[in-house]
């Protein structure tokens, strides 16, 4: 009789998780046009702050000059890694799940 109790409540949680699927893959597919759509635009902000970061330091002191080299430099690392992940990512995540759920928006996008 215990045996059968458990598989009940099993049977029951497995109903609750699968009902809540769906608005998650609905979420999760949102955040993801969301983001696909941002990332161009914060790797171009990165571009020009690195620039901005890069001429302000060229009118300062040799010391503040070196890492204002550095910030944009990491600043252009930033925004190139940003572009990268935005133009590679989806085919690298389509041939690993060719379907499913908010992979799909990845692999529509580009």
């Amino acid at each position: 009789m215990r045996k059968l109790g458990l598989f009940l409540v099993l049977l029951a949680a497995v109903g609750i998780v699968n009902a809540m699927l769906d608005p998650l893959q609905a979420a999760i597919s949102d955040l993801c046009t969301a983001l696909q759509s941002l990332l161009p635009v914060v790797a171009m902000l990165m571009v020009i702050v690195a620039g901005v970061i890069y001429a302000s330091g060229q009118i300062m002191g040799a010391e503040t000059r070196a890492r204002a080299n550095v910030w944009a430099t990491a600043a252009l690392t930033g925004a190139l890694m940003a572009l990268l992940i935005w133009a590679i990512a989806p085919p690298v995540l389509q041939a690993i799940v060719p379907t499913g759920g908010a992979i799909a928006c990845l692999a529509t996008a580009v």
